[in-house]
């Protein structure tokens, strides 16, 4: 029965470790011997507040791309072959989404509000208590991309091992940001979906 998984997920999450000052040399991501990749030395002129910023913008965009190179990849290889939306999805993964249903962008839309209303409510200062002069002030004891969703219990106590986990989802963020560039330049150019373009 459900009951048997309602257990599932509902294991809170390990406190964050103390995290050392945002700083150009001790932020998760600089890796040696290169340190921060930072061409135009933006990350020199930014406060600590400021780094975090970037650091939570830089985060929450490397989850969406490796999201959207997963979307790449499955929604073209089960393309007709799903009862999600009957076969009516076809082609390249950049003509899907003007093909489906308008009631899936309202269940979309609705989604994405609640967890952006809620990565807010964790991560950034009640707009009434910020300075006029310091719009999107984050929280002081907040780790940027911490938002206590961690259903597997993956997140290490440890804060040399939580830093090492934090600097793996930077470079496979990373990575996906530049692969679903390539994913979107290369179905422009040719109009036929990755899969594909493998040879699939």
């Amino acid at each position: 029965s459900a009951s048997a998984f309602s257990s599932f997920g509902a294991k809170k999450a390990s406190p964050a470790p103390a995290a050392p000052a945002f700083t150009v040399d001790t932020i998760p991501g600089a890796i040696a011997p290169t340190g921060i990749f930072d061409p135009l030395g933006l990350a020199d002129k930014a406060d600590e507040m400021t780094l975090k910023r970037y650091r939570e913008a830089e985060l929450t965009h490397g989850r969406v791309s490796m999201l959207a190179v997963l979307g790449f990849l499955v929604g073209e290889a089960v393309e007709s072959k799903t009862f999600l939306f009957n076969g009516e999805v076809t082609g390249p993964a950049i003509t899907h989404l003007p093909q489906v249903n308008p009631i899936f962008w309202l269940a979309l839309t609705a989604g994405i509000a609640k967890a952006e209303t809620q990565r807010a409510q964790i991560g950034w200062v009640e707009p009434k208590d910020v300075p006029f002069d310091q719009p999107g002030l984050l929280r002081d004891n907040y780790i940027p991309g911490d938002l206590g969703f961690d259903p597997l219990g993956l997140k290490p106590e440890d804060a040399d091992e939580f830093a090492l986990m934090q600097t793996k989802e930077l470079q496979n963020g990373r990575l996906a940001m530049l692969a679903a560039a390539g994913f979107l330049a290369q179905e422009l150019v040719n109009g036929q979906g990755i899969l594909q373009n493998l040879g699939f």
